[in-house]
């Protein structure tokens, strides 16, 4: 039965305001009253304004601290908690030390980011939500989500693991240090890195690949094991994974493979296709000959010869993307959000773009027309329809008023609620910058929808420079893609985005964008 589809309101009501307000403050007063006690709290400059206003006041009940935190509380980026999480770095890792640094109680896992607008990777300590009703990581709503067979496409390596010590020198606990997803995964299924080893020969139920699947680090072999159980198992109902193109991977490798799938399939041997070494007999104890199955999946062929394929190869398949599945594949985006937090949730099944604010953390908002100051913030119950915002984040992992540099668009309000109805829009700081005007992710991004159509061509990845090989310069894009391609059309949809590049073109200050093809699989080598 399917859930009926929600409708934006364009105002709040004053019933839904006072709901969404009664509900935010709540959020806030319990991450504060948790949090104002840490080494962090108790400590750092930018907050004594605040402790001075709360002496004396039951934060988590008064609602006056509140007025006080949006009085007090200063904007807040990585570098603010960078010394206290470089303390998890240094030797010895003491507990005394680092229990209670930014949220009370040992972090989880540090979270590392898979992207960043500095140089490095930004590492977040993740603490244990105090509900577990709190929608803590997307990790959640794929366990939620993930009824039937499904392929979980996650890594479960890590990429550090610290042994935190009490007085006496015995390890008192140990903190992976991985990525999100990984995190997230091994949190809410209960996987602790102690008890590693009880799983590696398992396939957990529900899912297709072994578990040790998660512990491959090659990005290619990776994807190749998954496709290789993938393709063994008929019964496949989804496909979850922290990012669509690891599914453009499988079907580019399963279609690159396809002859040495097969005769896998028919054999029974997981193939030599290396970085697997440390876990290939665990692979193996799962895997069997299957002769029918070798035959049927022969006579479909390989994905890219053939529309629908997918459907073809796994009849159940309700779950992932377009073309190569068929058009009762639906994609399922989960939700949306960064390294530093979950901010919101899928509003209707089916509309990967449109989402709702459901989190457990306290969300503000900066209008991206005004100066990035504490005077400017905004509360959800301030926000206008068809305007641009960045969200200010204080969450339960003991970030304070921390600005998240990606750009959004309010297109109402949930009836259900009140809370928030937003697309995202952009990062805030990645833009191709010319003399004249500034060519955001969300300007590219209309280009290359402008050119991936059946007549012109069916781009599946991209990126772009500013291209100085000729004067004047010009964006240019590399592109693969399946089929053709025009410059002019990629010049009219830079123009719709801003008119100023057709000044410039009339100028004789700008030329028609380059596009550069690659080679299918370019862009996968870059991935993790």
């Amino acid at each position: 039965m399917s859930l009926p589809t929600v409708y934006p309101l364009s105002t709040l009501s004053p019933e839904l305001k006072a709901a969404l307000q009664e509900r935010t403050e709540r959020c806030l007063r319990d991450i504060v009253g948790a949090n104002i006690t840490t080494h962090y709290g108790i400590s750092v400059p930018s907050l004594s304004l605040f402790r001075q206003a709360i002496v004396g006041k039951d934060v988590k009940e008064d609602p006056t601290v509140v007025i006080d935190f949006r009085q007090t509380v200063p904007l807040t980026d990585y570098g603010c908690y960078s010394p206290f999480i470089a303390k998890f770095f240094c030797h010895p890792r003491r507990q005394s030390e680092l229990e209670n640094l930014l949220a009370p109680g040992l972090p989880n896992y540090i979270a590392k980011s898979s992207s960043t607008t500095g140089n490095r990777p930004k590492l977040l300590p993740k603490y244990p939500r105090r509900w577990s009703a709190t929608p803590s990581s997307f990790a959640k709503r794929l366990h939620l989500a993930s009824s039937g067979k499904a392929v979980h496409m996650f890594s479960l390596a890590l990429r550090g693991l610290l042994d935190i010590v009490g007085e006496d020198g015995e390890v008192m606990k140990k903190i992976p240090v991985c990525i999100g997803s990984c995190g997230g995964t091994r949190t809410v299924e209960n996987w602790p890195v102690e008890t590693d080893s009880t799983r590696m020969g398992t396939t957990i139920p529900g899912y297709v690949s072994p578990w040790a699947t998660g512990l491959i680090t090659h990005h290619q072999s990776f994807i190749l094991i998954h496709a290789l159980f993938a393709l063994s198992d008929p019964t496949v109902e989804r496909f979850l994974m922290t990012f669509i193109t690891f599914f453009v991977d499988l079907i580019r490798y399963v279609h690159e493979n396809w002859d040495l799938l097969i005769t896998s399939i028919r054999d029974g041997t997981i193939p030599d296709i290396g970085h697997i070494e440390h876990v290939w007999t665990y692979l193996q104890a799962n895997f069997r000959a299957n002769p029918q199955r070798a035959e049927e999946l022969q006579n479909i062929g390989p994905p890219l010869d053939r529309p629908g394929w997918a459907q073809r190869v796994w009849p159940n398949l309700k779950t992932v993307a377009r073309s190569v599945l068929g058009p009762n594949v639906l994609i399922q985006n989960i939700g949306y959000g960064c390294t530093e937090c979950s901010i919101g949730r899928m509003l209707n099944i089916g509309d990967t773009e449109t989402f709702v604010l459901e989190t457990g953390d306290h969300i503000e908002f900066l209008d991206t027309s005004r100066a990035l100051v504490q005077e400017n913030i905004l509360q959800a119950w301030d926000l206008e329809p068809g305007k641009y915002y960045q969200p200010v984040v204080t969450t339960e992992d003991g970030l304070w008023r921390y600005v998240v540099d990606d750009v959004i668009q309010v297109t109402g309000f949930d009836p259900r609620n009140g809370s928030p109805v937003f697309k995202f829009y952009g990062r805030k700081n990645l833009a191709v910058r010319l003399w004249y005007a500034e060519v955001t992710e969300a300007h590219l991004v209309s280009v290359v929808r402008a050119l991936s159509t059946e007549d012109i061509a069916d781009v599946q990845e991209f990126t772009a420079v500013i291209d100085l090989r000729e004067v004047p310069q010009t964006v240019g894009f590399f592109l693969e893609i399946v089929g053709d391609i025009a410059r002019q059309k990629a010049f009219e949809a830079l123009v719709r985005a801003n008119e100023e590049h057709q000044r410039a073109f009339d100028a004789g200050r700008l030329r028609l964008p380059t596009i550069r093809i690659v080679k299918p699989g370019t862009f996968a080598e870059y991935r993790l």
